[in-house]
């Protein structure tokens, strides 16, 4: 990986100057990333690491699932699967994984913790790929075949970002007799217009005024890469197969733009290292061109159309306030029996790397409301 990203050629000067990241990851930026990655970052040292962790996978419905598995002292603990999106991996819950094994307490004062399940998507990471005919979810009933038939939970909770709030929704809807909680930080559902929420009377607070107003500028500008990756996913997964930098500029970009602009500072730990991590996993598993497979497979993946979930068992959902995507409390109630909305001041798109003791807390808050 090392002898590529320093054969790859980057511009000597940029078409455009002091254009930020609004067309994009900067020339600038690409290249001290670059340079990060060839002075300071250590692969070896990212995999001692990640070795901590035990690693399992299993084959269902002929389908190699990849997923680490971390078990609480508790004889009560909750069992929790963590389910990614794009372009994130089981390395966004790696922060957090240790801390919810341990017990803890609730706002309300209930001891909690949790049996953690974290998975890697099919295409994703050391989990194969799926059939050309596969939707998210045919990924929500592997999942729960591997929460049930093969780590033997007779009910759990789930929690999604992303895709994964996409398949967690679709295990909450499905599978209501052995998923008896969902948490989220995103919806399978457009988020409303300013003209919707007028139209149902619903007020914002200043919070979410900027929500709204940051989650409509990303519409109307952040968008591109999703319909390449729906239309014409092969194109750019081929395009940059064997070119890590490539990568890192179409996922890097990402990991910059869709999170707090003061990522890497408490609470967040999403550093240039981190992104670096997740980049060096997507190009050393190969995995890179069949991750954008998902969009091509589920074009109506986020529909307009909002119905409430077959299941009457507790719905968390937690705001960050520069996620690309807002759903006010009252619009995250038409999709399922909304309990808790907790809405953060810091944290983006990726609330495993960006606010990891928010999202922690959020989860932990899944003790209050469980009956198992």
């Amino acid at each position: 990986m090392l002898d590529q990203i320093r054969r790859t050629e980057l511009p000597v000067h940029p078409v455009y100057i002091n254009t930020g990241t609004s067309a994009g990851i900067s020339l600038s930026l690409l290249r001290s990333f670059r340079t990060e990655w060839l002075t300071t970052f250590d692969w070896d040292r990212e995999q001692k690491a990640l070795n901590k962790f035990n690693h399992y996978t299993s084959v269902i419905e002929g389908l190699t699932i990849h997923f680490i598995h971390e078990k609480s002292k508790a004889q009560d603990a909750i069992p929790l699967l963590l389910v990614h999106g794009w372009p994130g991996s089981f390395l966004e819950f790696t922060p957090i994984i240790n801390e919810l094994t341990k017990q803890a307490t609730t706002m309300t004062g209930k001891k909690v913790s949790f049996d953690v399940v974290v998975v890697s998507l099919p295409g994703f990471a050391f989990s194969s790929v799926p059939p050309v005919i596969w939707t998210a979810a045919d990924t929500a009933r592997v999942f729960n075949t591997l929460m049930t038939k093969v780590l033997h939970y007779d009910t759990y909770a789930t929690f999604g970002t992303d895709w994964g709030a996409g398949i967690a929704y679709s295990m909450y809807d499905q599978f209501n007799s052995t998923v008896r909680a969902v948490s989220l930080d995103f919806l399978p559902f457009h988020p409303y217009t300013s003209d919707q929420l007028a139209a149902e009377n619903i007020t914002l607070s200043p919070l979410e005024e900027f929500e709204q107003a940051a989650a409509i500028e990303w519409n109307n500008s952040g968008e591109g890469y999703f319909i390449e990756q729906t239309t014409k996913a092969n194109t750019i997964g081929l395009a940059l197969y064997d070119n890590p930098v490539g990568q890192l500029a179409w996922i890097g970009e990402k990991f910059v733009n869709w999170s707090d602009p003061n990522a890497g500072k408490s609470p967040s730990v999403l550093t240039h290292n981190e992104i670096l991590r997740s980049v060096s996993l997507y190009y050393l598993s190969e995995s890179f061109a069949s991750s954008v497979i998902i969009y091509q497979q589920n074009p109506n993946g986020f529909t307009t159309v909002y119905t409430k979930a077959n299941n009457d068992a507790p719905l968390l959902f937690s705001a960050f306030k520069y996620n690309v995507g807002f759903w006010p409390p009252a619009v995250v109630a038409k999709t399922g029996n909304l309990v808790l909305y907790s809405n953060h001041e810091a944290g983006g798109h990726f609330p495993g790397l960006d606010n990891p003791p928010a999202l922690l807390g959020d989860l932990r808050e899944i003790a209050t409301y469980w009956s198992g």
